[in-house]
């Protein structure tokens, strides 16, 4: 659980660097690993997250279900209603983000996310091996755009490297911190579950697959199939190891 942790922190920090490095990042690249992103997190959710949730809850399914929606409602509101001017992927809309407090709340939001992401890792772990993998690859894998929405903020905000940096540390720790909130309280793991899947649902359905709609074309379209492809390639792979 610290090794994907680890693995988790070091994808936000990655991207913040690529965006304090150089300014800017390959655009392409970073909307192609967002469609094969999407795809993998759609899948483990829904095929995997989704049966374990309701075979760990067969009596009250309908109870786990709605934790599911709340931890969506929950993204949607701390990214749309906290910070209405936040979108994922690299900010370009530098008036807005230079208004006083913008950068502010776009931050907590994402520092928000990043505590389910962290979350997510902890329950998936606690519940089974398997669904631990796949949830913390699923995490993983969106790490890398989210530092860079990070940094990319914070630098259109009008801050220098140095702030950007320290920012995506802060989201990195973050996701540390979701981890260590389900190992304290594993007892209510069959909430923390379903919250987190709801969050990784939101994340992929409402974060990721939007920002390949307006930027990445028929060629990132065909990228989130891949994505799906690279679950079933784990999910093979999971099935002889374990």
């Amino acid at each position: 659980m610290i090794f994907f942790g680890l693995l988790a922190a070091a994808g936000n920090i990655l991207g913040g660097f690529i965006i304090a490095r150089t300014g800017a990042a390959s655009h392409k690249g970073m909307i192609r690993l967002v469609a094969v992103g999407a795809g993998f997190m759609l899948s483990a959710v829904l095929l995997e997250a989704l049966p374990r949730i309701l075979e760990g809850n067969p009596d009250n399914w309908s109870f786990s279900l709605l934790c599911l929606l709340g931890g969506y409602l929950l993204i949607q509101i701390a990214e749309h209603a906290v910070a209405p001017h936040f979108h994922f992927g690299e900010e370009v809309h530098v008036d807005e983000v230079l208004r006083k407090g913008v950068a502010t709340t776009a931050i907590l939001a994402l520092t928000i996310h990043a505590v389910f992401d962290g979350v997510a890792i902890a329950s998936g772990i606690f519940s089974s091996l398997r669904l631990g993998v796949f949830l913390s690859l699923a995490v993983l894998i969106h790490k890398i755009p989210e530092g860079f929405t990070v940094a990319s903020i914070v630098m259109s905000s009008g801050k220098g490297i140095g702030a950007a940096r320290r920012a995506t540390l802060v989201i990195a720790l973050a996701t540390f911190a979701g981890i260590v909130l389900v190992a304290l309280f594993r007892p209510l793991l069959a909430y923390t579950l379903p919250l987190s899947a709801g969050v990784t649902l939101y994340v992929a359905a409402s974060d990721l697959i939007p920002e390949v709609n307006r930027e990445g074309g028929p060629q990132a379209s065909l990228l989130v199939l891949a994505g799906v492809g690279l679950y079933y390639l784990v999910h093979v792979i999971l099935h002889a190891a374990i």
